[in-house]
């Protein structure tokens, strides 16, 4: 196995630290003189590296050294490979003991713990389940950049047993910076939340969406020693998401802490001025979207009754652009072709969105991450993950808003060939469609209406 110079570097760095902690370098120099005197005698001049060895390993010290080092050939190989896989996640088994993980010593990791919930109210009549008893679950999942992380499945209750952590790699993703390690500014600069998705699973396997959460992570950066506990308050979904629904107790730490920390002030400071920007960019695009609906409308009035879609209501609640959605997503060897990334889409089981009383239709955008943890969804879920798959392969793909028979809405995913050949993909069957103009005697061409279409770029009308 060969390792990259600076790798070599650390590793020979790690171990020296070791040796030196263990002071076997001493035990070395005190075996040598005892066997000298003791041993040889006046034939010390043919003492060689091999008789030193020897003594070494009839003393146990060679063992003790191999044992205190826990480099396993394995977990060695997975350490230093030139392209570090992101952290391991790992939960505790019975006893309640954490697992060991490799950690590559160039970089920096924030380690969340999820330390039990508490007034999940909702289950507060719960008895504790027998041993054996199949029970209904919950189970926590977590999104920061690009590592996903899921929690063991444990029974729901009032105070549900939570006792998970999730090892975070935190890095710059810039030029240049992802081998370095990340000090407290560069820390600071890295905006993206840590998204965590409560899904419940009943006795009879179905899912149900509890709670969708965005957690701001870099309070830890301005407390001493870079450890810090919060007490995050999950709100419910859909026409709940002003419903709190339970408490977790999170406990956040950076490894290796920093060596200077950032005060308080600083950390809220930049923390205000990114709300602020980010709320004036909302601000403009609504005005901005407004406008531009007055003099859409302005050109027929008729236009009013079409199915033009700008925003779109997430599981919190909140309305989003249309565009956010969806984002070039790259499968890797995971699915080779576009039509086998219709066909995994397709898997996945079809849900509308619950509907508290009558009326029409719910809708509900759902996040990406709460989509899959889910594994079920509405036709705009499909169509937001067939989308960023096929535009991962390269397609020049949107999300259309739009009609299928007898006018129901409906959403689409299409794609548009190099050869201006235009095809729609049904996401819930995995069914392709030819647009063939005004050619009505083909039977397999696409037989609904198209308002608009958009992906993460661009929205048309």
């Amino acid at each position: 196995m060969s390792l990259p110079p600076e790798k070599a570097t650390e590793l020979k760095q790690i171990i020296h630290e070791q040796l030196n902690r263990m002071n076997v370098h001493s035990k070395i120099r005190e075996v040598l003189a005892e066997t000298i005197k003791d041993e040889l005698g006046d034939e010390s001049h043919n003492f060689s590296e091999e008789d030193l060895i020897k003594a070494l390993r009839r003393r146990g010290i060679i063992d003790d050294v191999m044992k205190e080092l826990h480099f396993l050939e394995d977990g060695l190989s997975r350490e230093f490979t030139s392209t570090p896989k992101p952290a391991i996640h790992f939960v505790d088994k019975e006893p309640r003991t954490l697992k060991k993980t490799n950690i590559d010593p160039s970089r920096r990791y924030l380690h969340l713990q999820v330390l039990g919930g508490k007034a999940f109210l909702e289950h507060l009549q719960e008895l504790d389940p027998l041993p054996g008893q199949v029970c209904s679950t919950f189970t926590l999942s977590l999104h920061f950049r690009n590592q996903r992380f899921r929690s063991k499945p444990i029974p729901c209750a009032c105070e549900p047993d939570f006792q998970d952590g999730f090892l975070l790699e935190v890095h710059k993703d810039s030029l240049g910076d992802a081998s370095r390690m990340a000090d407290a500014t560069t820390l600071l600069s890295i905006c993206d939340p840590i998204q965590l998705v409560l899904i419940k699973t009943d006795t009879s396997g179905e899912t149900t969406l509890v709670a969708s959460h965005f957690l701001e992570w870099r309070s830890v950066l301005g407390v001493d020693r870079g450890v810090t506990s919060l007490a995050v308050e999950l709100q419910g979904v859909g026409a709940e998401c002003k419903i709190p629904v339970g408490v977790l107790n999170v406990k956040l730490e950076l490894y290796p802490p920093l060596t200077q920390t950032l005060s308080p002030e600083i950390v809220n400071t930049q923390l205000t001025l990114e709300r602020q920007k980010t709320a004036e960019k909302e601000r403009l695009f609504l005005v901005y979207a407004k406008q531009w609906w007055r003099e859409y409308l302005q050109i027929r009035p008729s236009h009013n009754s079409r199915l033009v879609k700008i925003f779109a209501q997430d599981e919190n609640g909140v309305n989003r652009p249309v565009c956010s959605y969806v984002r070039s997503l790259r499968a890797g060897r995971l699915l080779d072709t576009p039509r086998q990334a219709a066909r995994f889409v397709n898997v996945l089981g079809y849900e509308k969105a619950p509907v508290v009383g009558g009326g029409g239709k719910q809708e509900q955008w759902c996040t990406m991450l709460a989509f899959l943890c889910r594994n079920k969804g509405d036709c705009e879920d499909h169509c937001t993950l067939l989308c960023s798959l096929l535009l991962g392969f390269g397609l020049d793909a949107y999300v259309c808003v739009g009609t299928k028979g007898r006018g129901v809405a409906h959403t689409w995913v299409m794609t548009y060939g190099t050869d201006g050949a235009v095809t729609f993909w049904e996401s819930l069957t995995g069914q392709r469609y030819v647009h063939c103009g005004t050619n009505r005697g083909n039977l397999y061409s696409f037989k609904g209406t198209c308002r608009c279409h958009s992906h993460h770029l661009k929205l048309f009308f």
